[in-house]
C-alpha cells in the first residue's frame, strides 16, 4: 500500500541496489485501509484474487505477474498522487510485497518515479528506472520457502530491469493484487487523473496452479474506487481469458 508523507524525507543511499528513501510524494503506507471490501475500495480499484474471498487460505500465494502502462498525469487543481502495482497481500492481511510505479501531480508539474515495499517496512524509491509516460513495465512478485520474496520490475521500453530479495515473517500470502492506488496520509489523498491504464499479461501461481484472473480455482474481486463524490476509478471488465483490463479515472476523491 502506499501512504504520502507530505515533508521533506532525508536521501539514504544503500548503494548496492542503488536505493533511496522515497520521496516526499510517494511514500509508506498502511495495508488493509478501512472501507476496503468486496466490490468497492475508498483507495483501491484493479483486481484481487484469493482461494476464497470470504475464508482465504493462507501460504497459497507464490507467484504474481503483471504489465501495464505509464499514462501520462493531467493537470488538477490541487496535489494529486496515484501508484500503479501489482503485488501479493493486502486484501485482507497486515502486510503487503508489492512494487510499482508512481504517477503524481505534484507543485504544479508531473512527477513520475518506480518503487517497491515491503510493508511494515518503508517503500523504498527505484533509482535504476526513470519511468516516463508511454514506458511499458512488466514486474512479478515470487516467493520460495528457501530465498523468501523476489521483486522483479522491467521497464520494456528502456530494457533496464530491477531486482531484489527480501524476507518476511509475517507475510500470509493470501492474495494476489493488479492495483492503481490513491496514496493515504492520515485519509485517502486525491487521486491524480492517469486516465486510462492498460493492464495486460496477469496471472497468478496458487496452491502451485498458475493462471489468470478468472481462472476458476480461486475467486476475484473487480474493485471499484468510490469517495464522496462517487466513482473514482474502476476496473473494465476482464479480457476473454482473464489476463487483461484497463483502469479508468474517473474524478478527485
Amino acid at each position: 500500500m502506499r501512504k504520502v508523507i507530505l515533508r521533506a524525507v532525508p536521501a539514504i543511499v544503500l548503494i548496492a541496489v542503488m536505493l533511496v528513501t522515497i520521496p516526499a510524494y510517494a511514500a509508506p503506507g498502511a495495508p488493509r485501509i478501512p472501507g476496503l471490501r468486496l466490490g468497492t475500495s475508498t483507495n483501491w480499484s484493479g483486481y484481487a484474487v484469493e482461494t476464497n474471498l470470504v475464508t482465504p487460505a493462507a501460504n497459497a500465494v507464490t507467484d504474481v505477474k503483471g504489465s501495464w502502462m505509464v499514462t501520462t498525469v493531467t493537470a488538477t487543481p490541487v496535489n494529486a498522487y496515484s501508484a500503479s502495482w501489482i503485488g501479493i497481500d493486502g486484501y485482507s492481511s497486515n502486510t503487503v510485497e508489492q512494487l510499482g510505479t508512481e504517477s503524481d501531480w505534484v507543485n504544479g508539474r508531473a512527477v513520475y518515479s518506480a518503487w517497491y515495499e515491503m510493508y511494515p517496512k518503508k517503500s523504498m524509491n527505484i533509482t535504476t528506472l526513470r519511468i516516463k509516460p508511454g514506458d511499458v513495465m512488466t514486474a512479478e512478485v515470487s516467493y520460495s520457502a528457501k530465498t523468501g520474496f523476489t521483486l522483479t520490475m522491467t521497464d520494456t521500453t528502456t530494457l533496464k530491469t530491477f531486482s531484489v530479495s527480501q524476507k518476511s515473517g509475517s507475510a500470509k500470502r493470501s492474495s494476489a493484487e493488479w492495483i492503481v492506488e490513491a496514496p493515504w496520509s492520515g485519509g485517502t489523498l486525491p487521486l491524480a487523473n492517469f486516465g486510462v491504464i492498460p493492464f495486460t499479461g496477469a496471472s497468478a501461481t496458487i496452491n502451485r496452479h498458475t493462471g489468470t484472473i478468472s481462472d476458476g480455482l480461486w475467486q476475484y474481486d473487480p474493485l471499484t474506487m468510490v469517495g464522496s463524490t462517487g466513482n473514482l476509478a474502476t476496473p473494465s471488465d476482464l479480457s476473454s481469458d482473464g489476463s487483461a483490463f484497463s483502469m479508468q479515472w474517473w474524478a478527485l476523491n
